[in-house]
């Protein structure tokens, strides 16, 4: 980033702050506030936050690393956050996802070039009874196979 761009993310990141400091534990709302701000947590943040909430940047970096939900570069348009818990994964879950990512030449949590789609991995979203499952953009959709899902991740425009 650049200087400018620094100053500008720590002012951000330090306004952010201020308005949540009078919450007990504020630390994961700021996280969440500083990703919808920016679509994910720069790095530039972590030393800010923990100059305003007097905590150290380990603490701060063990927790934007410890969270599967906050990112540290922006997300595709898209985010497909595929269901990995014991459920899905008997319904074949994990065969579905390896031939997306395969497709897309994917690592889980990555994007695709042209920034169309994120692809996630999510621990249980509560939809055993329609396993396979996964969230498009943060709606439900179950009973995937490999070819639903294929075409989920294809049709995101």
């Amino acid at each position: 980033m650049s200087s400018q761009t620094e100053g500008s993310v720590s002012q951000v990141v330090t306004k952010i702050a201020e308005d949540h400091c009078h919450l007990e534990g504020p630390l994961l709302p700021i996280l969440h506030a500083i990703q919808e701000q920016f679509g994910f947590v720069p790095q530039d943040a972590e030393p800010v936050l923990a100059q305003v909430l007097n905590l150290t940047r380990a603490e701060i970096h063990g927790v934007v690393s410890f969270y599967h939900d906050f990112r540290r570069a922006p997300a595709g348009r898209h985010v497909l956050k595929i269901c990995r818990a014991e459920a899905c994964q008997s319904m074949g879950a994990e065969a579905n996802a390896r031939r997306l990512l395969d497709k897309l030449g994917l690592k889980w949590g990555e994007t695709t070039p042209d920034g169309r789609i994120t692809v996630e991995a999510i621990y249980c979203l509560g939809l055993c009874a329609t396993a396979p499952s996964a969230l498009l953009d943060g709606e439900p959709v179950g009973r995937l196979d490999a070819g639903t899902l294929e075409s989920l991740a294809m049709d995101a425009a």
